[in-house]
């Protein structure tokens, strides 16, 4: 069906207790007392509390909405008690602790509750006090009046809430996205990026704030100007170190490529390259080994330490992690999402633990980056954008398929990936994990959370590839050496362990990669050392996987290989076994984008040549499709208009007119 397409990637959800520690001891205590009564119900309870005259209370109040938020189920008893309305006021309260307990009750509920609560927030007017809150935070920055007496930082410590609260609801919700650009929050957001000297925390929230309103939002390009690029290329060109300030040359490099159409012509060049450096010198850090030092070094601290110091910051870290890795880690599961970025769950003496999740989440972030460089406009494989290859789909297509052609990179992009040697260093990042890296995680219960993010790291860097596969020229790529090279660490990565990885994120990758490696060796006749059966092996095991994009990969692999092997003589056997699978998948598959995939496919493998058609009288081809063709196009008829979008139609309407033509071809050879 033409080339694969890979989706943009979105910054994921996580939600994160962001409580003063007082606050959380005191919400635990009140969970222990009432964890007996199963059917207890806080809501009610701890909505009243928000009403009390001591702000010990409301703050307390507050830690406790966090916690119970946390729990899904509970989340309706707190909306029918209209606890948006109710905690709104609290982010003015005169006491900055209530402020910013509130903030992180909401930032919770906003990133349990998924889409649907956040939209149901902003409708509340959540984003009336969440911008007035902002705004005072900033004039704190500077030392001018605050409501208390409290420290200077804890203002910052408020807007780190508040900013997390606000890009939770910016991700969610188009009318928060839409307030934010009337509301000039971007300056606010801006101002907080610029605490990063001294306040990495605040900062990098404030700039994964940034990197998520600034994508696909022509509003906002309108509003930018030359202090809000000026922040960001500095930020870019600091050169602080540590993985927190990585991280953050990351999200700003991201930033401004979403801004790329506010930057002036002339600065256009040198932002790209500035850019691509910088996630050039986050792809050099080798994430498998810098783990182990950064553990060995913290056991070192941890060992040197007074024992009464080490008993308390085992006292501290302890409950924080259980809360991570069962309440944490388990609400990533349930919002659907790869959001599993607890660094800012971490207690700030686990400094070497934060560093490494920083250094995992920014080598993420800049595979993410690359892949939106390479794939700007796409949808997913599965929406089918690019229509088949027949004389009639040309014409319909006409319009979309110069998107995935070798120049759709412009030249200075492609310039840039190359002169960075950034396909080689993708190529990389797709060994990754490293066994040790993986043996020190899972031998430390703490560090154990950081497992996914290595396996995450993987599998972006895996669809980066098939991003670059698709979007460069072999020549580019180091011709078929490197291509050889590429395919070898495919097959080891798929091949090598005793069975194939049923893990879905990590299938989809690696076919997506395969499939684009295969096209361009195929176009090229350059010869892989992965074997047939392997690669019936890898279509088997994908078929079975429930991602639709997995099969549609599964597919496309035996029809790119079959295609191949139909112009070398005596492969007509082996046509006969790629042809049986592939009318399986057409008749069986319960998704029509397969059935279409598998039958174009099949229109490749058996279109043309001897062997071909030896195989095709050898599975009885032309009745299979024959006896196929009215069940397909009664599919289409009967769940086409209400499941697949218009383009998606448009290319199984294309796939249905290629069916009719390919059995009169086969009815034709039969005649001879």
């Amino acid at each position: 069906m033409g080339k694969s397409k890979t989706t943009k990637f979105k910054r994921p959800q996580f939600n994160a207790v962001g409580l003063p520690v007082n606050a959380v001891k005191e919400a635990a205590a009140e969970d222990q007392e009432l964890g007996d009564d199963d059917d207890y119900c806080p809501a009610a309870e701890l909505l009243e509390k928000l009403e009390s005259p001591s702000a010990d209370v409301r703050e307390c109040a507050c830690a406790g909405i966090s916690r119970v938020v946390q729990q899904s189920q509970s989340i309706p008893g707190f909306l029918q008690r209209d606890a948006v309305r109710r905690l709104g006021p609290m982010l003015l309260d005169g006491s900055l602790a209530v402020r910013e307990t509130a903030a992180g009750a909401l930032r919770n509920l906003s990133a349990c509750g998924g889409q649907e609560v956040c939209e149901d927030m902003v409708k509340r007017d959540v984003m009336t006090p969440l911008t007035a809150l902002l705004r005072e935070c900033c004039v704190g920055f500077d030392g001018a009046t605050v409501p208390t007496k409290e420290p200077k930082n804890h203002a910052e410590n408020v807007a780190n809430e508040a900013v997390n609260l606000l890009w939770n609801l910016c991700e969610s919700s188009n009318q928060a996205l839409s307030l934010f650009n009337k509301s000039g929050l971007l300056d606010v957001v801006v101002q907080c990026l610029e605490r990063h000297p001294h306040n990495v925390e605040l900062a990098t929230s404030a700039a994964h704030c940034l990197h998520t309103v600034s994508e696909d939002n022509p509003e906002l390009l309108c509003s930018i100007n030359g202090d809000v690029h000026g922040a960001l290329e500095g930020l870019l060109l600091s050169n602080q170190p540590g993985m927190g300030h990585t991280l953050l040359r990351t999200l700003a490099a991201g930033t401004l490529w979403n801004m790329k159409g506010s930057l002036p012509a002339a600065r256009q060049a040198q932002t790209l390259t500035a850019v691509l450096a910088t996630l050039s010198q986050c792809l050099d850090l080798d994430a498998g080994e810098l783990i182990p030092q950064l553990h060995k070094a913290e056991e070192a601290r941890f060992q040197d330490a007074p024992a009464a110091s080490a008993m308390e910051a085992h006292a501290t870290r302890e409950p924080a992690m259980v809360e991570i890795e069962e309440e944490g880690a388990a609400q990533c599961v349930k919002n659907g999402d790869s959001g599993d970025d607890f660094s800012d769950l971490l207690p700030r003496e686990m400094e070497e633990l934060r560093e490494a999740a920083a250094l995992l989440t920014a080598q993420q972030t800049s595979l993410e980056i690359l892949v939106n460089m390479c794939c700007s406009d796409d949808p997913s494989d599965d929406e089918w954008e690019e229509s088949s290859s027949s004389d009639e789909s040309e014409a319909a297509a006409d319009g979309l398929s110069s998107l995935m052609s070798p120049l759709c990179l412009s030249a200075e992009v492609h310039g840039a990936l190359i002169n960075h040697n950034i396909p080689e260093k993708v190529l990389k990042k797709t060994q990754f994990p490293k066994q040790e890296a993986m043996d020190v995680c899972h031998q430390t219960p703490y560090w154990r959370t950081l497992v996914k993010k290595m396996q995450r790291v993987q599998s972006r860097a895996l669809t980066c590839l098939h991003s670059i596969l698709s979007g460069m020229d072999s020549e580019s790529l180091g011709g078929p050496e490197a291509l050889q090279q590429a395919a070898q660490l495919l097959s080891s990565l798929v091949f090598g362990p005793p069975e194939i990885p049923k893990d879905e994120e990590f299938l989809e990758a690696v076919t997506s990669a395969m499939r684009s490696l295969l096209q361009m060796t195929s176009s090229k006749n350059i010869p892989l050392s992965i074997s047939l059966q392997q690669l019936m092996s890898l279509s088997e095991a994908a078929a079975r996987c429930d991602v639709i994009s997995v099969r549609v990969n599964a597919v496309a692999i035996l029809g790119i290989t079959g295609s191949s092997l139909a112009k070398e003589k005596d492969s007509a056997q082996t046509l006969q076994m790629i042809g049986s699978g592939l009318l399986q998948v057409a008749t069986n598959d319960a998704d029509l984008v397969v059935n279409g995939e598998a039958l174009d496919a099949l229109f490749d493998v058996f279109a043309d040549g001897k062997e071909a058609e030896a195989a095709a009288r050898g599975i009885q081809l032309l009745p299979a499709l024959k006896t196929l063709q009215p069940v397909f196009k009664a599919k289409i008829r009967k769940a086409g208009r209400d499941k697949y979008s218009p383009q998606q139609l448009c290319v199984l309407d294309n796939v249905r007119v290629n069916l009719r033509r390919f059995v009169g071809y086969l009815e034709t050879l039969a005649k001879k």
